[in-house]
C-alpha cells in the first residue's frame, strides 16, 4: 500500500472527506458509489464498478432481470 502523506481526521458524524487530488488521480466524481472493504486493520476504498455475477468481468454487460451478465458469458448461457 502506498503512502499519500494526507491526513484527514473523522468529523463528529463519522464522515472523512477524500482529498480532491486522490479523487482526481482515481477518476472519482461527485456521487460516484465506492464499495468498502476490510483487510486486517485497514479500511479500503474502491470505485464501484459493477461485474459480471458468473466471471467478475466489468466490460461489455448487459443487464438480465437485474443482473449483470458480460457478453461471454452470455453467450455460454444461450448454448
Amino acid at each position: 500500500m502506498k503512502s499519500t502523506g494526507i491526513v484527514r481526521k473523522v468529523d463528529e458524524l463519522g464522515r472523512v472527506v477524500i482529498p480532491i487530488e486522490l479523487r482526481r488521480t482515481l477518476g472519482i466524481e461527485l456521487k460516484d458509489p465506492l464499495e468498502i472493504y476490510v483487510e486486517g486493520e485497514h479500511i479500503i476504498f474502491k470505485k464501484y464498478e459493477p461485474a459480471c455475477i458468473f466471471c467478475g468481468y466489468a466490460r461489455d454487460l448487459v443487464n438480465f432481470k437485474g443482473k449483470n451478465v458480460c457478453a461471454d458469458c452470455s453467450e455460454q448461457l444461450n448454448r
